[in-house]
């Protein structure tokens, strides 16, 4: 089972608490009308309230609006225009990694209906950035009039007790790197699967193995692993396969069928060995001592 090293604290004294799905998010917007006509007219998605508003507090403190779309279930994406104000420099200039992981996700409830949202939004004339299935989900995604990125998604099956156990095992093993990085460098996410793979039962012989969750996504590589000859398929706890390698393994990301997102996740679940190729087309593991 996996470790628990992310729960230091006694929670004999802390409240039981839960939340119920997300209420709103926020961005600023130096775009109002921009803005407004991209959520409400081009999306069609109700303007449904606004508060206008003296600086709050500090002398320096802007006027500034702030208005909520629906977006359904209960939650609302908001808006601060601050009057008179101008964007700054420092948001200007975004970095890359800021740029790509912040974004607003909204849920549709299967592929059809994920395909009209893409109709529309091709039909009003938003630029479409690009259409993928990763983990899984499969999700559209553009860029609003302030190059916010939006992504509607839909939820290919529920989240298990297997993924939140592995979760917590990838989490726990990224944060032991992290809190050594003085003594090893932590620039890769091939330590991180490695020492997953030591927590798990091991291979009997010195051959390079992949753990992989036993979940529909990763299917595919599973059987591929069993129709080739001297590779085996053992099952181990937590709803992990392991698949060890004759003794090391490849696979093709064109001959299982996988989508870029889903195939550079392949060793998630956690590798004994070393990685000597992973790239668009192939991952081949070797043992540790090749």
């Amino acid at each position: 089972m996996a470790s628990t090293t992310l729960n230091t604290r006694s929670t004999t004294d802390i409240p039981s608490v839960q939340l119920h799905g997300v209420h709103h998010t926020a961005r600023p917007t130096w775009k109002l009308e921009e803005t407004v006509h991209f959520y409400r007219d081009l999306l069609g998605l109700p303007l449904v309230h606004a508060i206008s508003a003296k600086g709050w507090g500090p002398d320096d403190h802007a006027d500034f609006l702030h208005f909520f779309f629906d977006s359904g279930c209960g939650s609302t994406i908001a808006f601060f225009y601050y009057i008179g104000t101008e964007r700054p420099e420092w948001l200007q200039v975004r970095s890359h990694y800021q740029d790509r992981a912040t974004h607003t996700a909204w849920r549709v409830r299967d592929e059809a209906e994920l395909l009209r949202w893409r109709e529309r939004v091709e039909k009003v004339g938003i630029p479409l950035r690009y259409q993928i299935r990763h983990e899984v989900i499969e999700s559209i995604y553009f860029n609003d009039p302030n190059g916010y990125p939006i992504e509607i998604t839909w939820q290919m099956r529920a989240f298990s007790a297997e993924d939140a156990s592995d979760a917590q095992r990838t989490l726990e093993a990224a944060i032991r790197l992290e809190r050594a990085r003085e003594q090893a460098p932590f620039e890769s996410i091939e330590p991180v699967w490695r020492a997953k793979a030591a927590e798990l039962s091991q291979a009997d012989a010195p051959r390079a193995s992949l753990f992989v969750l036993d979940v529909p996504e990763f299917s595919a590589l599973v059987r591929s692993a069993r129709e080739r000859e001297g590779y085996a398929v053992t099952r181990v706890e937590d709803g992990y396969l392991r698949i060890d390698g004759a003794p090391a393994l490849s696979f093709s990301r064109k001959a299982l069928g996988f989508k870029p997102a889903v195939w550079y996740g392949a060793a998630t679940g956690g590798l004994s060995g070393r990685i000597a190729r992973f790239d668009m087309d192939e991952l081949v593991i070797e043992p540790q001592e090749a």
